[in-house]
């Protein structure tokens, strides 16, 4: 399925297009990423349907979201390691909320936990998309920091315990995404802007 929807759509391009070959093995790889992605996404909300956590799954689809537009994280490079990853984030942890409901307590340490590294490793980039500009990090951290802060600062504030477990969660899934053990974990090279910066130099 994939294949013949990359294949008509390069065919496509090549007649309206007079691209390179290197041209369209770029175009063909960020079709493949937008494929898969959708096909992913599109996998983990029937799952989610399935087991009545549609709800649950958009909700921290939305405070995640917000984390990691600011606060980046790593990118699993094989497909078996973003299935394992998003199956783990996607569809557990939202059945998770919906069945446990885990005290405030613990709520607001492990958010705070999460503040913590955020604070010291959000921006994290990956290798294709260095944060070069030094300026640009230091705006990423404090947005990442003032987001996470405000979703802590509810979590205290409220007694809706259900959406407290999801800002928690949404805090975790984005502090594990920073973190460099978790690119050790996965293969990926940390820190990538740092190679620019010895360039420069």
């Amino acid at each position: 399925m994939k294949e013949v929807f990359l294949n008509k759509t390069i065919n496509n391009i090549k007649k309206y297009n007079n691209y390179s070959d290197t041209k369209l093995k770029e175009i063909k790889y960020g079709l493949e990423t937008i494929y898969l992605t959708i096909f992913k996404i599109t996998v983990i909300i029937i799952i989610n349907i399935l087991l009545s956590s549609l709800k649950e799954l958009l909700l921290i689809f939305l405070f995640y979201g917000l984390l990691r537009l600011t606060g980046f994280g790593l990118h699993a490079k094989k497909s078996l390691h973003c299935w394992v990853a998003s199956l783990l984030m996607f569809i557990i942890l939202p059945n998770i909320v919906s069945i446990i409901s885990i005290p405030k307590t613990i709520q607001i340490i492990l958010s705070t936990i999460g503040l913590i590294f955020l604070s010291i490793y959000a921006p994290s980039d990956t290798k294709k998309r260095p944060i070069v500009n030094k300026a640009k990090r230091n705006v990423y951290k404090v947005l990442t920091v003032l987001i996470t802060l405000l979703y802590i600062l509810y979590i205290i504030l409220t007694n809706n315990v259900y959406l407290s477990n999801i800002l928690m969660i949404s805090i975790l899934i984005q502090t594990f995404l920073v973190l460099p053990i978790s690119y050790k974990l996965f293969g990926l090279e940390y820190n990538n802007y740092k190679k620019y910066e010895r360039r420069i130099i």
